[in-house]
C-alpha cells in the first residue's frame, strides 16, 4: 500500500510564505515525476509545479518566481516553497507522484488547505 501524506498548509497573510511537504511511504521501488496541483473553490484542479527524478522542474506561469518545487529522493519527499503569497493562491493543494511499487501507478495525497488573507 502506497500513501502520500501532505503537511504544511495553513492560513497566512498576503506576502507571507509557506512550505508544503509530501512524503511517500509503503512498498516503493522508485518514484518518477512528482508534482503539486491545486484546486480553488469552484474551479478545476490545475498543475502548480512538477519535478522529475533527476531534478528538472516546471512551474506554472502564475507561480514562477514565487514558488519553488524540490525533492529529496532519499526520503521520497517533495516540497513546495511558496513565497510572496497572494489571495488568489488560496486553494487545496494536492501532492501527486508516479510510483513504481508492485506496479506503476499515479498517486494523490489527501490535500492540504492553503488560505491567503488580504
Amino acid at each position: 500500500q502506497v500513501r502520500l501524506v501532505e503537511s504544511g498548509g495553513g492560513l497566512v497573510q498576503a506576502g507571507g510564505s509557506l512550505r508544503l511537504s509530501c512524503a511517500a511511504s509503503g512498498s516503493i521501488f522508485s518514484i518518477n515525476d512528482m508534482g503539486w496541483y491545486r484546486q480553488a473553490l469552484g474551479k478545476q484542479r490545475e498543475l502548480v509545479a512538477s519535478i522529475t527524478r533527476s531534478g528538472s522542474t516546471n512551474h506554472a506561469d502564475s507561480v514562477k518566481g514565487r514558488f519553488t518545487i524540490s525533492r529529496d529522493n532519499a526520503k521520497n519527499t517533495v516540497f513546495l516553497q511558496m513565497n510572496s503569497l497572494k489571495p488568489e493562491d488560496t486553494a487545496v493543494y494536492y501532492c501527486n507522484a508516479i510510483i513504481l511499487g508492485y506496479s506503476l501507478k499515479n498517486y494523490w495525497g489527501q490535500g492540504t488547505q492553503v488560505t491567503v488573507s488580504s
